[in-house]
């Protein structure tokens, strides 16, 4: 750097690649000195006007300004705010036309001048250097001081950060666009003000050399400089008129010979450059305490009639202006803002001058003629040759144009100054710098969008990592708690809960293998494990043993209590309990039957309890059905000629009855026995007991005969089948206990108008009796269910002698019966799929022996109707409950010298 400074000092220059060399056309409007615009009617001032956001509203339509009030508030970062132009109130604030070449609006705060012209607080500071650097940074900022040399990049901003470490400061001064004079009138005029700005920068960046460029087309701005710039360390460079020159990266080449290098910025190697009406803004902002209000603006063009430079307040309509210098319009006059090189043409005249407004070009058709159509590019390289900032301009066209912006970027487009020299060395008037334009737009737009996207990111990952960590502090505190309660828990107990679980799970899988036993065949031996499973099930059974044990003895207690046989009834498992108890001791009974004893009171008596108690345990409709089936396979069995033996039957009888007490097959398995011993009893009794067997075993056999065709019909009716049954049994009680003489009586007494139809069925239903009740008796005493059977037989002999008119509607009747048990033995079977159900209450099987007493005069029309099957069922058990108990009574008479002859008769005959 130090031969650098030296080289500089004596006097060496450099060149940059490319530059055009236009005709300036600067002595149209330098030659005449800077004149005051005046103050318009109305000041239209945007809120932005500098390259960065706008500062926030300070004032409302209506308030009252002074001159060099703030209108917005700055901010950190690129926010610069701007300032009333004049005395005066705000009108409105709205949308309005803007200079920019989209030609679009933005928000604009309309002041009307008062006319006044009075200035607000100054606070001035001649003693610079007095101040610290931020306090010198923050003054500038408020004043709105921005880059006066086309870019309003905010100067605070600039000036901050790396600014610090400038080794050489250059003030710009070159001016190189045509037509544009505004330099050369500042530093004619104000070349003292210049330096003290000059000296607020030394202060404010130290700089070791300061440089001012200026094209050697400005004999009288370099004269000036020349003799103000007395500094030792300050120096006026004048350098060859070339353009584009008087751009950053150009004017840093030709005063020290360095470039700046791709993507970065001349402070990176230490380099400052400011233009020379920002120097002069920033001595007003520090020195004088002005804000920046007002700039030079160059009105020139042959289309005015006065050219010059005129100081006008920011935010004077353009209109006014070109009326205030008298311009004499041509048709289609064109006002180009800025130079013919860099400046666009305004959308209309009611456009605002703003920060960067340093021209204001009207040119003839004559003087500046309007391009031509676009031609295509003939790759002709004129573009590379004159780009000073040595790209490749003819690739940057057609990548811009199929906006493959990506491409772009890697060739530098970023770097494109916009100087238009490639444009206008064009043989095809291609607007190449408006395609470039565009592209760095979308560019920065598109970084925008990912910048936008990047901080939501960043957000949206912040705020999962508080997430995570009010997580983990959340856990933390649990765990605390938890350590806590667990000291808590040891104190209290002396051992930690979850280090002693921790320790058992760490023992058990520290625990050896336990080898598994094989057979010889090289299996599996289970032998060990079978023997566990079956003492299990064993000490269960034996459980579930002495639980209905201690029931049954609390049960067998409460039903010697005839106030408690409601409960036997209502509770299913009391009721199997008892009748359990009652089927052991008869099947005990029966044992000393065989064996020629007598059977006791007692004994007798537990068949009774059983068939009281059965009706309280079997499923009425299954117990039907069984009935039925073993009638039909009794009735098969005679039909081919196999006897049934009576003594197996009483064997199956009992050993039936140590089933479960809902099983329907113990009472298939009665029914069929009684059947069995009822027919036996009747083909013995023809021989012993005369005639009247003989005619007794004759309607029995006619009976059998006629249910022998339908045996299979009348194995599925077990309604009418268990009316008919009931009735017998009735029938048979009634004889027992008033004797043949009451029997006939009591059926003579029957009215005439039923009397047939009662016979009839009478006559059926009591071979039914006679079995049933014979199987019933037998299984307690074979001698007492003889008996039985020979009081049936008579019986039945005498209402055969007195149906014998009426045999045939018998069978019919028998016949119509079996066929509706059919019906009703299908019912029976679903019923039978289902689970048992407990009886029906004691209560109300306790009603049914008067029903079943009173049946034989109503016999004929159950036999047509249907009959419930559950209180057919009732009746049923009802009749073997009594006879039962007249046999136990019969056998008491009989030891106590039989009371009537029909019962010495059959115990003789027997």
């Amino acid at each position: 750097m130090h031969s650098l400074l030296e080289r500089i000092k004596a006097g060496t220059l450099w060149d940059f690649h490319g530059g055009i060399h236009p005709a300036d056309n600067k002595l149209q409007s330098s030659q005449s000195p800077l004149v005051d615009a005046g103050l318009p009617p109305r000041l239209i001032i945007p809120l932005r006007q500098h390259a960065g956001p706008a500062g926030d509203l300070l004032v409302q339509v209506g308030d009252k300004v002074k001159k060099g009030q703030p209108l917005t508030r700055y901010a950190k970062g690129r926010v610069v705010p701007v300032h009333a132009s004049t005395s005066g109130t705000i009108t409105e604030i709205g949308n309005h036309t803007v200079a920019h070449p989209s030609g679009l609006g933005d928000l604009c705060v309309i002041l009307t001048p008062d006319g006044e012209d009075e200035w607000g607080e100054r606070n001035g500071k001649p003693d610079y250097w007095n101040l610290e650097r931020g306090e010198l940074l923050e003054r500038i900022q408020q004043a709105g001081v921005a880059g006066l040399g086309g870019a309003v990049f905010p100067t605070h901003s600039k000036l901050d950060g790396r600014g610090q470490l400038t080794e050489i400061l250059i003030v710009n001064g070159l001016e190189c666009e045509p037509y544009i004079t505004t330099d050369d009138r500042l530093m004619q005029q104000y070349s003292d003000e210049i330096m003290d700005g000059i000296r607020v920068l030394k202060h404010l960046l130290k700089p070791k050399l300061t440089l001012i460029g200026v094209e050697d087309n400005k004999p009288e701005a370099i004269e000036q400089l020349t003799r103000h710039a007395t500094d030792e360390d300050v120096l006026v460079k004048t350098v060859p008129t070339k353009y584009p020159s008087g751009g950053a990266k150009q004017t840093i080449e030709l005063l020290t010979g360095r470039q700046v290098p791709k993507g970065g910025r001349a402070v990176d190697i230490g380099i400052m450059v400011l233009n020379v009406a920002t120097v002069f803004a920033i001595k007003r902002a520090i020195i004088d305490g002005e804000p920046l209000i007002e700039r030079i603006v160059t009105l020139t063009g042959d289309s005015f009639k006065k050219p010059g430079n005129a100081w006008v307040r920011l935010g004077t309509p353009v209109r006014w202006l070109l009326q205030r210098f008298e311009l004499q319009p041509e048709a289609e006059q064109r006002v180009i803002m800025g130079g013919p090189m860099m400046g666009f043409t305004l959308p209309h005249a009611m456009v605002p001058v703003v920060k960067a407004t340093n021209c204001l070009l009207a040119p003839t058709q004559a003087e500046l003629p309007a391009p031509g159509p676009e031609q295509p590019c003939i790759r002709c390289s004129a573009c590379a040759d004159a780009c000073p900032a040595t790209l490749l301009p003819q690739e940057l066209y057609w990548y811009s144009r199929a906006k493959e912006y990506d491409k772009a970027e890697k060739l530098n487009l970023m770097d494109c100054i916009e100087c238009g020299a490639c444009a206008w060395v064009c043989p095809s008037e291609i607007p190449l710098v408006q395609y470039y334009k565009i592209a760095k737009d979308d560019i920065r737009e598109a970084r925008a969008e990912a910048e936008k996207a990047e901080r939501a990111k960043q957000r949206f990952e912040a705020k999962q990592a508080r997430f995570e960590r009010e997580k983990a502090a959340r856990e933390a505190r649990h765990a605390e708690a938890a350590a806590q309660r667990r000291q808590t828990m040891t104190a209290a107990g002396g051992e930690d809960p979850v280090a002693a679980a921790l320790a058992r799970i760490k023992a058990k899988q520290d625990a050896p293998i336990t080898a598994i036993a094989t057979t010889a065949e090289g299996l599996p031996d289970n032998s060990a494990v079978i023997a566990a499973r079956e003492a299990r099930k064993r000490e269960a059974e034996a459980r579930r043993a002495a639980k209905l044990a201690e029931n049954a003895n609390s049960d067998t207690a409460a039903a010697a209590q005839p106030a408690e046989a409601v409960d036997l009834a209502s509770d299913p498992k009391k009721a199997a309990i008892a009748a359990a108890l009652a089927r052991a001791k008869a099947k005990k009974a029966a044992q000393a039957g065989e064996s020629a004893e007598p059977v006791t009171a007692e004994a007798v008596a537990a068949p009774a309890v059983d068939a009281d108690q059965q009706k309280a345990e079997v499923d009425p409709k299954k117990a039907a059905i069984a009935a039925a089936i073993a009638r039909a396979k009794a009735k098969k069995a005679e039909a081919n000629g196999e006897p049934v033996s009576a003594a197996k039957g009483t064997a199956a009888e009992v050993n039936t009855q140590n089933d479960a007490p809902v099983d329907p097959k113990k009472a298939a398995i009665a029914a069929a026995i009684a059947r069995a011993k009822a027919k036996k009893a009747a083909q013995q009794g023809d021989s012993a007991e005369g005639d009247l067997t003989a005619n007794a075993g004759a309607s029995e056999s006619a009976a059998t005969q006629s249910d022998a065709p339908s045996a299979a019909s009348e194995a599925v009716a077990p309604k009418k089948a268990a009316i008919a049954a009931a009735i017998a049994r009735a029938k048979a009680k009634k004889l027992a206990q008033q004797g043949e003489s009451a029997g006939a009586e009591d059926a003579k007494s029957e009215p005439a108008a039923s009397a047939q139809t009662r016979d009839m069925t009478v006559a059926k239903s009591e071979v039914t009796t006679s079995q049933s009740d014979t199987a019933a008796s037998e299984a307690v005493d074979p001698k007492k269910a003889a008996i039985a059977a020979a009081i049936a037989r008579a019986k039945a002999k005498k209402l055969a002698q007195q149906s014998a008119s009426t045999s045939a509607e018998v069978e019919n009747a028998g016949a119509g019966v079996e066929s509706a048990g059919t019906q009703v033995e299908s019912a029976g079977t679903e019923g039978e799929r289902a689970p048992a159900e407990p009886m029906q209450s004691d209560a109300a099987s306790s009603e049914q022996p008067i029903a079943v007493t009173e049946a034989p005069e109503a016999s004929a029309p159950v036999a047509d109707a249907p009959v419930d099957p559950k209180k057919a069922a009732i009746a049923a058990a009802v009749a073997r409950a009594k006879a039962k108990k007249l046999a136990a009574e019969a056998a008491r008479a009989a030891e106590t010298a039989a009371e009537d002859a029909p019962s010495a008769d059959r115990t003789t005959t027997r």
